[in-house]
């Protein structure tokens, strides 16, 4: 049985500030960084690798949450987290004092995504398979048992999540075979962030074309007119049939983001994501009322599946 020894942390950054690669709205100048972990065990050769993301400065408070947390996994057995991986999620969330600094939300959360990352490419990695495979082999009853459903069975329980995956498990073995035929599909936004010159941008969203991207999603949200000057090129490397997606990374009001998106409307965007604050669900909303047909997407600032139920079930996203 392999038993987790130790949690070994590293804060890992990259000056990308320098080339304004990463750059958006909200944040112009970030670092892209890391908060590296690594989960050590008493079987030789066998470690678990996961890591959390920062754009910089407050890295080394995710390090430092992630050590926190350190007490709660080691002396784990893999088998035990692999068999009941909703279980090992509930594990590492209900210390009462660390959860007090959360909960399910902010640098503790972070630090939690980094190791139950580094869980499953433990597990992954014991069982010889990359973990897409070892998620996409599971069965509905070991997929709903790797899910908390604390706070959410008001809108699904365990047994509606078994039932909608065992009435989807025909075909399977088809979606798996076209999945290793063509990969799976991906966007890139490369191309658009917002500190790129005018021809950087043009160059590399053909880069993106000859690439073979069919979605490319560009920052907004700076200044209107520079807005549509971009979008417009962008639009124009890309030609109509690909999709140009938007992200304002939460920088408008909401008025402010309907009025906004309804002048980039002329490059038919696929979707607006992160148009408002993260948690404001209501803003939401109004702005999927305000810009259809163009879509409402969230995005990483969604912090948990309690925010995601609410942005469902009051219809406020369509991504």
């Amino acid at each position: 049985m392999t038993t987790i020894t130790a949690v070994r942390v590293e804060d890992i950054r990259f000056p990308t500030s320098q080339s304004l690669d990463g750059s958006d709205a909200m944040n112009p100048d970030p670092d892209y960084s890391a908060a590296y972990v690594i989960l050590e065990t008493d079987t030789p050769g066998l470690e678990g690798h996961g890591l959390t993301f920062t754009i910089g400065r407050g890295n080394e408070i995710c390090c430092a949450s992630i050590k926190a947390l350190a007490s709660l996994l080691v002396g784990l057995k893999l088998e035990w987290i692999a068999e009941d991986m909703g279980r090992f999620w509930r594990h590492v969330t209900s210390d009462s004092q660390l959860r007090w600094i959360g909960p399910d939300k902010g640098a503790i959360h972070l630090a939690t995504g980094a190791v139950v990352n580094a869980a499953w490419d433990l597990w992954a990695k014991a069982e010889g398979k990359p973990v897409w495979r070892l998620v996409a082999d599971m069965s509905p009853e070991q997929l709903v048992r790797c899910i908390d459903f604390r706070y959410i069975t008001d809108c699904i329980t365990p047994a509606e999540a078994l039932t909608l995956l065992r009435e989807r498990a025909h075909g399977k073995a088809g979606r798996l075979a076209l999945l290793e035929a063509n990969g799976y599909p991906c966007y890139t936004t490369s191309a658009g962030w917002l500190g790129y010159a005018d021809d950087k941008l043009r160059r590399l969203c053909q880069e993106a074309v000859d690439a073979g991207f069919s979605h490319v999603k560009l920052k907004v949200g700076h200044d209107l007119q520079d807005d549509i000057r971009r979008v417009r090129i962008a639009r124009e490397v890309l030609g109509p049939d690909r999709q140009l997606m938007i992200d304002a990374n939460q920088v408008w009001e909401v008025d402010t983001a309907i009025d906004w998106v309804r002048e980039l409307s002329f490059a038919n965007p696929w979707f607006i994501e992160e148009p408002t604050s993260p948690d404001d669900v209501e803003g939401h909303r109004k702005i999927r009322l305000g810009v259809a047909p163009v879509k409402v997407a969230t995005g990483e600032m969604c912090q948990n599946r309690i925010v995601f139920k609410q942005l469902i079930m009051r219809e406020a996203i369509d991504v």
